[in-house]
């Protein structure tokens, strides 16, 4: 794998709360490659979710840089970096946060009508992008209609909808049972191998584990280990 995808060096996260000074991220120091599939593991308040703000163009570093495909995000505006999000990142939830108004067509349209796409054209892809996650049958319903895993699947076509290269996902099997969680995992693998889209995920669950190509353990906002999966000893209850 000699692709690389997006490169942190030396990044820094402060938070000014006043009185105190929160050290979220501290000197990262990362590559991801194009096509990966990366777990990101750490106790709450370690630093995940900052990082995946980082990656993801919600949040600007305090020192250091962050380049995705060669673009340093560091200097965009936040016109540009609006821009960037739309086009390289697709975003996939623990609570799937779809509009419950809406049917399954125009959940995936959405981030493609944002996009200047017409409406004839962003329903025809919502359609094809929801066959792909196994959908088909499902296009016209709203979220209140379909179970915890057909929403996560909607939500994970959402995030595909604009073909970006890159796609978050933050707990993606958190609210789901076993056997869902698991055909959720699968899916992802099956596309970050057909696609080559490049798959990040904030994860505790060790199915998703074992499908990764490499887990990056963050503790007190510092990378602690970074190792490739076929090197982790991962059993039930425990990694080693």
């Amino acid at each position: 794998m000699s692709d690389m995808l997006i490169r942190v060096r030396g990044v820094h996260k402060t938070f000014d709360l006043g009185k105190t000074v929160v050290h979220a991220l501290r000197d990262i120091n990362l590559d991801i490659f194009r096509g990966e599939y990366l777990s990101v593991m750490g106790p709450s308040g370690s630093g995940k979710s900052t990082l995946f703000n980082m990656i993801g163009a919600l949040d600007r570093p305090s020192a250091g840089s962050i380049g995705v495909a060669g673009v340093d995000l560091t200097g965009l505006s936040a016109r540009k970096l609006a821009h960037f999000r739309g086009n390289y990142i697709g975003y996939v939830f623990q609570s799937y946060n779809l509009l419950p108004a809406y049917d399954a067509v125009m959940n995936v349209s959405m981030p493609l009508l944002f996009s200047g796409r017409t409406p004839e054209a962003a329903a025809a892809r919502a359609r094809a992008v929801l066959s792909r996650v196994g959908l088909a049958d499902r296009l016209t319903h709203r979220p209140d209609e379909m179970s915890g895993g057909q929403q996560q699947r909607v939500a994970i076509a959402r995030a595909l909808a604009n073909e970006p290269p890159i796609i978050l996902a933050d707990e993606p099997t958190a609210n789901l049972d076993l056997h869902t969680g698991e055909g959720i995992i699968h899916l992802l693998k099956e596309l970050s191998r057909e696609l080559g889209v490049t798959v990040i995920t904030a994860t505790h669950d060790h199915k998703m584990l074992d499908v990764s190509d490499r887990i990056l353990w963050i503790e007190n906002g510092a990378i602690a280990r970074l190792e490739r999966r076929a090197d982790v000893d991962i059993q039930v209850g425990t990694v080693e």
